[in-house]
């Protein structure tokens, strides 16, 4: 942690990786848990350099979240992660197909990487999702961000297109009931943009 010229430590910030599907749902979701700090749409876990929307085959559409560890457990953005998107098909998020719309998490740390596997682990001994986990784990790998348009893209077309969406029994047992993260409303962020 760092010193801010107050005095004050500053909140030290973590990033993660995700893939699962098409970004644009993807990020409206993860952007409103509480703890997020920012988020940005892109590509990765391809081998084409300086890929763009219109050419990015081979590259998951994925967000990279840069979050508050001491609110939001990287966990915990792991447990939300996989109840907003269906993490047991192949390569396929609703009308969604092909290697961009696959399931992946790209962790930044060996810690992320153990904490991805742990709670796959705890998914799949769960039965609460329909089948086997087949998610992705991989370090993580050179981030192309996404065009402008792309960004925040659901906040500016509130009814465009999502197959996203909570799964509210594709849930871990918690001891407390609670879900591991609450989605708040941005209204800051949901605000029209001219």
């Amino acid at each position: 942690m760092s010193q801010s010229p107050t005095g004050n430590r500053a909140a030290a910030t973590e990033r993660a990786i995700l893939a699962g599907g098409c970004f644009w749902g993807m990020e409206d979701l993860l952007r409103r848990a509480r703890g997020v700090i920012s988020t940005r749409v892109g590509y990765t876990g391809g081998e084409m350099p300086d890929p763009t929307y219109a050419r990015h085959y081979g590259h998951a559409e994925a967000v990279e979240v840069t979050f508050d560890p001491s609110v939001l457990a990287y966990r915990s953005l792991l447990e939300l992660f996989f109840q907003i998107h269906d993490p047991t098909t192949y390569e396929q998020q609703g009308s969604d197909v092909g290697p961009s719309y696959r399931s992946a998490i790209f962790y930044t740390t060996e810690v992320q990487k153990e904490v991805a596997l742990t709670t796959i682990a705890e998914i799949e001994a769960s039965g609460s999702w329909p089948g086997p986990v087949v998610s992705e784990i991989n370090p993580e790998e050179p981030f192309w961000e996404a065009e402008p348009e792309h960004q925040e893209y659901l906040v500016r077309y509130p009814g465009g297109y999502s197959c996203h969406f909570v799964r509210p029994t594709w849930r871990l047992d918690r001891s407390d009931e609670r879900p591991a993260v609450s989605l708040t409303k941005r209204v800051d962020d949901d605000r029209n943009r001219d």
